[in-house]
Parts: structure tokens; sequence; C-alpha cells
């Protein structure tokens, strides 16, 4: 039985193509390996395990998820038996509302899980991931490798341009390799010099 006090926030940020589901994953198998009982969700825009109930990474790795649209159920999940954690996967793509359900969910003693997008492809933050990095008890912010140097890449570019709202989740702007790459700040300046 969990005991009766707050749970605790832990938020896995960075670009795309740093590995953040990898590590999202690697922390639900060591709370399931010390006993907990743990949810894994994602949001249904994320259509990399083939959609329906699984959740993948860009290397392959999948999981069986509870895929959801919206925020709100991720409080249907603590019903009736409550898990001891409950790890969300693509944050971003559930806006702001996801916020004060999390805020409920660690008031109810559920230890969170957060992987998510902090910078949109243009540069900008990508809320909600920068406010829960900022009410977490751990944050940790991972980097890609630069594709253009191989350095470490805080950044990602959309390879394409359109004049879609990079903090808008739509399906036609969730992608991997094909649409996006990883980059460091220095190849990143010149993409975007280069796209004036």
């Amino acid at each position: 039985m969990r005991p009766m006090e707050a749970g605790r926030l832990h938020v896995i940020a960075g670009p795309m193509f740093a590995g953040k589901t990898e590590e999202l994953l690697r922390r639900v198998r060591r709370a399931r390996l010390a006993g907990l009982r743990a949810e894994v969700t994602g949001h249904r825009l994320d259509e990399r395990g083939g959609g329906g109930r699984r959740l993948s990474t860009h290397t392959g790795r999948s999981t069986s998820a509870r895929m959801l649209e919206d925020a709100e159920e991720l409080l249907a999940l603590t019903l009736e038996d409550p898990p001891d954690l409950i790890a969300i996967d693509e944050a971003q793509f559930f806006g702001p509302a996801i916020v004060p359900v999390i805020q409920q969910l660690l008031e109810a003693g559920i230890r969170v899980e957060v992987a998510g997008l902090c910078i949109t492809y243009d540069g900008g933050p990508f809320e909600p991931v920068p406010t829960l990095m900022a009410m977490a008890e751990e944050v940790v912010k991972l980097t890609a490798v630069c594709t253009v140097c191989g350095a470490d890449a805080a950044f990602h570019i959309r390879l394409f341009e359109d004049a879609s709202d990079p903090l808008t989740a739509t399906a036609a702007q969730i992608g991997g390799s094909e649409s996006y790459q990883a980059r460091c700040r220095t190849h990143r300046r010149e993409r975007v010099a280069g796209l004036r």
C-alpha cells in the first residue's frame, strides 16, 4: 500500500532523437522490478507503435501502453486501483491542460514520470514541458547527436518549411528522421540563417 504522501515528478526532456522515450521505458522497467505497479501512457497522435496500444521509440523498442487523447483521461487510471507510477510520453501533445492533472496525480501520492520535447523545431519553448520542468523534483535534460558534426545536439530542425504553428500538435507534424534532424547550436544557427 502506498504511503499517504505526495508523489514525485520526474521530467525527461530534450530535443528529438535524444532517447527520452528510451529513458522513460528504462525507468518503468526499474519500477516494475522494484514491485511497483506502473501504467505507461502516450498521446494518440504518436503512431510510432503502429497506432493502437503500443508506445515505441525511434530505435524500435516498444511496450504496451494506453494511448490517450486528452490529459483528463489520466485521472481515470487512478479511480479503482491507483498505480504507484504513471509514465507519460510525449507530454507536449497534451498541452497545458496536463499541468493541473499531473498536480492532482502527485497530490494523490502517485509518482509521475514525464518525457517530452522542451523545445520546438524552430527553437522556442514547447509548453507544457518547461512548466513541468519547473515543478519537478528531478529533471533529466538529454541531448541528441548533431547530424552534421556529431556534437551534442540540444535542438532539432524540420527539414522542410510549412506555415503550421510549431506549438500546435497535429498528425502532420509528427515524424522521424524523414522530417527532422538533431542539430547542435552552430548547425541549427546555420540552418536558420539559410532559410532567411
